[in-house]
């Protein structure tokens, strides 16, 4: 019974590639009549190949007469381990060839540097496809480099906006505390964030053309700030929330139309010469340049006119200004807090600054 098991272990030694036969007390004879040996010394002398199977290393780890060499040697000349270079080869990141014994071989002109290149790149945070992209030519260092740091200024930006976040949490008073979280619960996802503003204008502004929309959410839709602090975050928040009520959607309608918006035969073309007017008007805002009649009114009111198909009069000027609503507090809320992301002058700015000049321009004289 005992020498059937022993020659059934040998069988399977044999077939998994092994060399030498294992001996029933312990100790190890080699083929060929050679010394036995201890069996600390046949443990502590095998490596392990890719499938699991107890090779002797003094198989796997000299360098072979096609100059080719072992797993263990390459893990020698490149101070990476065995463990981690046979995950590289599983991964697909190394090819390595196969010997007669199924054993991992490696051209040295090539898989050293190879090896000692994944090591670096992993080093710096490099992801396992994109190496083995650069070892197959498809993607160069550079690239993946500009990709991880793009990925990284993205994780960071998070962390930013969540610490920002928490420290506006932090700072609100107890009683509104409950009521600042809610709040900051509404731009917690930074992306969808700026959706719903851009959702917001798409609503009010359909009639205009893709590319200027896009020129309108450029300039008046702030991104999530990049360098967010808990007042400019509190800020988003409050922005982004207000877009949730009905009525600032009317009350911006009502003050990009005017009165009559039934009468308006293009409407695309107004928002056109709405948007000329203003792109006039932002130098006097950034300058400070107090609101008066002249040349940017008379271009503002004649776009409102020729859009109704009248003509810019006295009359005129009194209906738009009558029906205006450009005093909305919600509409002044919406564009400072605007500002106070931004940093920049905006179209409400500059449309409030032409509002004030329309009435002083049918004012009566002193």
């Amino acid at each position: 019974m005992v020498f059937g098991q022993g020659s059934q272990q040998f069988d399977q030694t044999r077939a998994l590639g092994g060399d030498s036969t294992p001996d029933l007390l312990g100790g190890q004879r080699r083929l060929g009549g050679h010394s036995p040996r201890s069996s600390f010394e046949w443990v502590f002398d095998y490596g392990r190949n890719s499938s699991g199977v107890e090779v002797p290393v003094n198989v796997t780890e000299n360098t072979r007469r096609d100059g080719l060499i072992s797993i263990g040697a390459l893990s020698r000349r490149t101070g990476v381990s065995v463990r981690t270079i046979r995950f590289y080869c599983d991964e697909g990141i190394l090819e390595p060839r196969r010997g007669a014994g199924g054993h991992r071989l490696f051209d040295p002109a090539t898989a050293i540097e190879q090896v000692l290149l994944v090591r670096r790149l992993r080093a710096l945070g490099v992801g396992l496809p994109a190496i083995a992209e650069i070892l197959t030519g498809t993607l160069s260092i550079t690239e993946a480099i500009a990709a991880e740091r793009a990925a990284l200024d993205t994780e960071l930006g998070a962390l930013a906006w969540r610490r920002a976040s928490l420290a506006a949490a932090e700072d609100a008073p107890p009683a509104q505390r409950a009521a600042r979280l809610a709040l900051l619960a509404a731009v917690h996802d930074r992306r969808g964030a700026h959706d719903t503003l851009v959702a917001f204008w798409r609503g009010l502004l359909t009639p205009m053309s893709p590319e200027m929309f896009d020129g309108f959410v450029s300039m008046n839709i702030p991104d999530p700030p990049t360098d967010p602090t808990p007042r400019r975050v509190v800020a988003y928040a409050e922005l982004v929330t207000a877009t949730a009520d009905p009525a600032l959607a009317s009350a911006m309608s009502r003050q990009l139309w005017r009165p009559d918006p039934a009468a308006i035969r293009d409407k695309r073309e107004l928002l056109t010469r709405i948007a000329d007017a203003c792109a006039v008007v932002d130098p006097l805002v950034v300058a400070r340049v107090a609101p008066r009649p002249g040349a940017e009114l008379d271009r503002f009111l004649a776009a409102h006119a020729a859009a109704r198909r009248e003509r810019d009069t006295p009359r005129f000027r009194r209906r738009l200004l009558n029906g205006a609503n450009d005093t909305d507090p919600r509409i002044h809320r919406y564009w400072k807090l605007t500002t106070e992301i931004t940093g920049t002058t905006t179209s409400g700015a500059a449309q409030h600054w032409l509002y004030q000049a329309l009435t002083r321009s049918i004012a009566p004289a002193p």
